[in-house]
């Protein structure tokens, strides 16, 4: 099975490189090739809402820069891992610019789910998604906007997040963590 790590550490942000490490390490051990990419290394503009993705060229976004290379990449992957600092009950600005880049991995038609209105996928199937958001400090309050958040990205993806927050304290502790988090992919995939 083939793993892509998103990693939305913010430029100078080196916290994470540890994390990223020990997330790669855990998937190997489990048996798939792993790629990550740190977000802020690549050219990666914001999507500008001109829905050329549906319209001039289906699927494929209109901006030429990595954002398109990173669609591919993602649709063609069985995990995808999202980490990325919690911020404000979000994630980062690296991991959400890159993300609003995978509209084209959607139909601009739309479908009732549940009584809610999403759009219909382009595929048959997405890749499984862990989101792991590392938070420096207990937060409850911002802990529970980020697993809302999970959920509500999952129902766009046809397909349930799992993962949730990761209190950054120890590296024993954080691997502990990690691993939790990795093994609910573990089960879900086999």
């Amino acid at each position: 099975m083939k793993a892509l790590i998103l990693n939305g550490a913010l430029k100078g942000d080196k916290s994470m490189t540890t994390i990223n490490k020990l997330a790669e390490e855990i998937l190997i051990e489990q048996g798939h090739e792993v790629e990550s990419i740190l977000l802020h290394e690549k050219e990666i503009g914001e999507c500008i809402g001109c829905f050329g993705c549906w319209v001039k060229s289906p699927g494929i976004c209109v901006i030429d820069d990595y954002g398109r290379i990173l669609t591919e990449t993602i649709i063609n992957r069985d995990i995808v891992i999202y980490l990325t600092p919690v911020v404000y009950g979000g994630y980062s600005s690296e991991l959400k610019k890159a993300l609003d880049r995978t509209i084209p991995l959607l139909l601009p038609f739309f479908k009732k789910i549940n009584g809610e209105v999403h759009h219909k996928e382009r595929y048959k199937s997405y890749p499984n998604v862990i989101v792991l958001g590392i938070m420096s400090h207990e937060d409850n309050e911002m802990e529970e906007i980020f697993n809302s958040l999970i959920k509500r990205n999952s129902l766009n993806w046809y397909n349930s997040f799992s993962g949730g927050t990761i209190k950054n304290i120890s590296g024993k502790d954080i691997k502990y963590q990690l691993k939790e988090k990795l093994n609910i992919m573990e089960v879900r995939t086999c």
